[in-house]
């Protein structure tokens, strides 16, 4: 366990050793999250949040909607072919 000091402007720096094996470089953001016992630092994603397409995009199927149990069943031969 390393231990850091908080500087007087409010930062810490965190150890060079754990900064390495997270691979968190200069610029990385955070977020902080208070739980009353603790304070914990969690990357902001690297990747962009995914959009979702508006419910008015047309489907790329363009046959007649399926059952259920059409779907259950398409979900059951794919999943045979993949064991």
């Amino acid at each position: 366990m390393e231990t850091v000091m908080l500087g007087n402007k409010g930062q810490l720096v965190l150890p060079k050793a754990i900064r390495a094996i997270h691979q968190w470089v200069e610029g990385t953001q955070f977020f902080i999250f208070d739980t009353g016992n603790e304070v914990v630092l969690k990357p902001v994603s690297p990747f962009p949040l995914s959009q979702l397409e508006p419910p008015s995009t047309p489907s790329v199927y363009q046959g007649a909607p399926l059952t259920l149990e059409e779907m259950e069943k398409a979900i059951d031969i794919e999943a045979g072919k993949r064991k």
